[in-house]
């Protein structure tokens, strides 16, 4: 499994709604679009990997029903920052308050706003320095408390 980055600056300048559709078409890709508008293609997760995040997922989810105080989304979920970039973690949080603040339509497109909490957990085709810069991207937009975890080198 590999990434693949597309630089479309300055030959397309894809808009929000143009990206949400070309998701739409290919559902069995993961695409991100960083603040420079590179376009991040991602296969799906491998077994391991999917494994581990599904449980990352679901322990944030108990603990959220625990303490009602938020909503827990999984990777699937699409965050448009302020800086225009497009990701989507592994694990995030948003209290509640943030989402009752969106519109219905709002909540069926990717979510205008920046996860609050977030976990990005690496997969083995992944590097550490291009994921420490989407979590600097991530903290530079709002995000109060990231985890980037790093199974193969038990690192967080």
């Amino acid at each position: 499994m590999t990434n693949l980055t597309i630089e479309l600056n300055p030959i397309i300048d894809m808009t929000e709604e143009q990206f949400f559709q070309l998701c739409q078409k290919k559902p069995d890709l993961r695409f991100e679009i960083n603040s420079q508008g590179d376009l991040i293609i991602t296969s799906p997760a491998g077994g391991e990997t999917g494994s581990y995040n599904a449980g990352l997922t679901s322990k944030i989810w108990i603990w959220n029903e625990q303490r009602k105080l938020g909503i827990v989304f999984d990777s699937s979920t699409g965050f448009q920052l302020s800086n225009s970039a497009n990701f989507s973690p592994d694990v995030s949080w948003i209290p509640i308050e943030k989402w009752n603040n969106l519109t219905s339509e709002q909540r069926t497109k990717f979510l205008p706003l920046y996860p609050d909490f977030l976990i990005e957990l690496m997969s083995p085709s992944e590097s550490l320095p291009k994921t420490q810069e989407k979590m600097k991207e991530y903290l530079e937009n709002g995000m109060q408390l990231g985890w980037l975890i790093n199974p193969k080198n038990q690192q967080v």
